[in-house]
Parts: C-alpha cells; structure tokens; sequence
C-alpha cells in the first residue's frame, strides 16, 4: 500500500511530497533513481532531518504503535494504514494523544469513503428498514489457496493472518454501518494452509445497541478473484444487501419520501461515487486520502476513520483472539 499511497500523494493538488522511508534497499534505490524525493532507511531521521507537516505510515503493523507515537511527539498529522495497532491499550493511549496534541489522525479503513457503503449509512440514518433485527458481514477473497513461504503476513506476531488483514476492514465496517461492536461468542480462528496464523474467522457478534450479527471472513476462498466485503442487513420493513459494486434494497412497502418501490432496488457504484483527481486501485483510495488533507487544511480534527474509531476495531479482535482460547 506504501506505493499506492506515495502515487496518489504525489499527484495531489494541494501535497508536496517531500521524503519517503523504507527498510528495502530495492525499494530505496528505485525511488532515487526514478523520484526527486529526499530518500531513508530510519524514520526518525526523516522525520528529524525534514520540515514536514504530515506522514503516512504503511509499514508492516508490528511497527505501527511506535511510529505512531514518534510522529505524534513530533506534532505531525497521521495518517495509518490498518490494522491500526495489535495492542488495544496502545489504540486507546494513541488515540488520546492525537486528541489532546489536536493532531488529524485517519486509520485506512478505505470501506467508509466507498459510495455504495455511504448510501448504506444514508439509507439507515432514514430509517428505511425500520427496526433491525439481524446482520451479516463477510469478506472472502484468495490470498492464501495453498502452503507457502513465510512472510510476515503469515506470522502472528507480526500482524499477519486473516483477522488482521481481513477481518479489520470487516469489523471496522460493521461499526461505521451499525455501531461499535462490543461482544462476541461462538468464535472460530481456522487454519486451513497457514501454520502460525488463521485462514479464516466465524464469529457471533453484538453491537453496543444490542443488535446482533455474525461475522464470516476467509481468505483462503479461491470462489473470489479478489477481495470481496458484503454487508447485508435485516429490518422489519425490508432487507439490504451491499458490496463495493452495488445496493441492493428490498422494501415489503414502497418508500414514497426516497422514490424506491415495493420490492428490490439495486444502486449502482457508477452512481453513487463522487469523482475524484486521481484513480489508482479504486476511488475509494484517492477519497481518503482527500479527506486527510482536507481535514489538515481545515483544521478539522474530527476524522471519519479516527485513531478512536479504529481502536473498537482492535478491541474486538483481542476479543476475538480470547474468544477462541
């Protein structure tokens, strides 16, 4: 993602992208060959040696919380790429810091700036459903479809697995959708071709509303030609079903105040996506990083994918981790 995010940085209006660290000296010497930018292996001295206003750091989540808490003693606006941290603790006291220093902190949970799943919010917050009763949230995709080599997405300690990588942006939807979640049973860590880590997570979840759900996520499920994120969503007037390409709405009566019919609607990505300066990967990506400029150029410290609002997301998985001990 480090890549991914340097590109849509570097074409962005309003960001002068200055420095770029990483441990890979392949990494390092391509970009002094092909980039301008000033170029280092330690991050304390970039962040010593340079003036900068802001960083965004994509390095493996093992090394999160201490970078993190070395940008913001150095009063820089943060951006994170998930997972946010491993240590829920560190989550919380992170999170204060960047609250207390005023600092905009943004976790990568790119699912929120997504246009399908913002009309889902939108259709919520009318009460469209009516009383929820039930949801599902599943993700299922194929990164894992035999034994291999270690790296460090495949070791435990490192912040590898499928709860880390997968199950977060799940989680972490399942909250911006339907509100924080806070217990769990029933749940199962599976390996399937991994040796230290899991390959898939099942698990019954309740939110802090009481509503209930279950949580199924796999990545060694080979149906998927990439990853797929799909929220559906139970009420008692009607059903909604929504991934990174579509709305699907059904509604027992026709909801005459939104123009939608008795019956199903389907909502199209193409129409629900604001348009966006750069595209790389999906519009999704450009859009958060927009908003984590445009909050530091504002002034605004309120984030919609906050250090706070990541941290539900590592408490429920040290949840999850405990749960199936």
């Amino acid at each position: 993602m480090g890549i991914s995010h340097c590109a849509i940085l570097g074409a962005h209006p309003d960001v002068n992208l200055v420095a770029v660290c990483d441990s890979s000296s392949l990494v390092i010497e391509a970009f002094k060959k092909h980039s301008q930018f000033q170029c280092f292996t330690d991050y304390r001295k970039m962040i010593s040696e340079m003036n900068l206003d802001a960083i965004v750091i994509a390095s493996p989540t093992k090394f999160h919380a201490e970078m993190v808490h070395y940008a913001l003693d150095h009063s820089l606006h943060v951006f994170c790429e998930k997972p946010f941290v491993l240590n829920p603790e560190d989550a919380e006291i992170l999170a204060e810091k960047a609250e207390k220093k005023n600092l905009v902190n943004q976790v990568g949970y790119h699912n929120r700036f997504l246009g399908t799943f913002n009309e889902v919010k939108v259709l919520l917050q009318m009460n469209i459903l009516g009383e929820l009763y039930h949801f599902n949230g599943e993700s299922y995709g194929p990164v894992v479809i035999r034994e291999k080599g270690s790296t460090w997405r495949s070791q435990k300690g490192q912040g590898g697995g499928c709860l880390y990588d997968y199950a977060s942006h799940t989680i972490d939807l399942i909250h911006f959708l339907l509100g924080p979640p806070t217990e769990v049973a029933g749940t199962q860590l599976k390996k399937i071709f991994s040796n230290d880590v899991e390959d898939a997570v099942y698990s019954s979840i309740t939110l802090n509303n009481g509503l209930r759900g279950q949580l199924s996520v796999n990545w060694s499920d080979e149906t998927h030609r990439k990853m797929n994120t799909q929220i559906t969503i139970l009420g008692k007037k009607g059903k909604i079903i929504a991934d990174a390409t579509e709305v699907k709405i059904f509604l027992k009566e026709a909801n005459e105040l939104l123009g939608l019919p008795k019956g199903w609607t389907v909502k199209y990505l193409t129409e629900l996506t604001p348009n966006v300066d750069y595209y790389l990967r999906g519009e999704e990506y450009s859009s958060q990083i927009d908003h984590f400029i445009k909050c530091i150029k504002d002034l605004k410290t309120i984030n919609k994918s906050s250090f706070r609002s990541a941290s539900f997301t590592d408490q429920l998985i040290s949840k999850l981790i405990s749960d199936n001990k």
